[in-house]
């Protein structure tokens, strides 16, 4: 069951503050009954109409994307650049979950499921992040227990993370170095490394949860299958009751 403004508003008629004042305005049926008050939930059975006419509803769809590198995370770009909505085929409004930065690549989520969307993304849910960085030098251990224990940036002290040295090279003057967090603040792996001195150079998401890319070349996408869908759900309750 969702709430009456809200089903308005994901079938594209109306904004939700706006789907608001249609049911106080006495526009809204439900099952041919006026309604005029808000809080009213309906389920997928119910029969909605905004000024006589049936609203259709979207099926949930659910995508994981392999992001390339210099495509942007949103549905719409006022500089005309290429979105990651552009590379999926569907008739659905799906939006990205979350963000990852232009030149940041890896497993990227895409839904119409709002309540899904919310889910993935709230920090109490903490499900696990985890991102290859390359950076610049050589990372000491300091700089990973710091990272562990929390940095802060934008005068927020980020949550604990794991940090694990997977690569060092001498001769470049690098490190890879794998991280879990479960937030996702903006840019917020970039101004993790930059706090304890650290360039990142490049930087990919491997992982969501128990999603991989596994068997995805960049630029390619799969829809998540119902079990999938439901196992996330059941990742983030147990989270959320420990």
């Amino acid at each position: 069951m969702e709430r009456l403004q809200k089903v308005i508003a994901e079938a594209g008629v109306a904004s939700r503050r706006k789907a608001e004042e249609l049911i106080l305005e006495g526009r809204v049926q439900v099952n041919g009954k006026e309604v005029k008050e808000l809080g009213v939930k309906v389920g997928g059975s119910d029969i909605v109409t905004v000024d006589g006419k049936q609203i259709t509803r979207e099926e949930k769809e659910y995508y994981l994307l392999y992001k390339p590198r210099g495509v942007v995370s949103t549905s719409h770009d006022e500089r005309y650049r290429k979105t990651v909505v552009d590379l999926i085929e569907t008739n659905a409004r799906i939006y990205p979950v979350g963000r990852l930065d232009y030149d940041t690549t890896g497993l990227l989520l895409l839904t119409n499921d709002g309540k899904f969307s919310q889910m993935l993304t709230h920090p109490k849910n903490e499900i696990d992040k985890v991102y290859i960085a390359k950076i610049r030098g050589i990372i000491d251990g300091k700089a990973i227990h710091a990272l562990e224990d929390g940095v802060e940036i934008d005068g927020i002290k980020t949550a604990k993370a794991k940090v694990k040295l997977r690569k060092k090279d001498l001769q470049t003057n690098t490190s890879i170095v794998e991280i879990t967090i479960h937030e996702g603040k903006n840019h917020q792996v970039k101004k993790m490394f930059e706090s304890v001195g650290y360039e990142v150079l490049k930087l990919k998401r491997e992982r969501v949860g128990f999603l991989t890319l596994e068997n995805l070349q960049s630029g390619e996408y799969r829809k998540l299958s119902p079990k999938e869908v439901k196992k996330l759900y059941d990742l983030a309750t147990l989270k959320k009751t420990k």
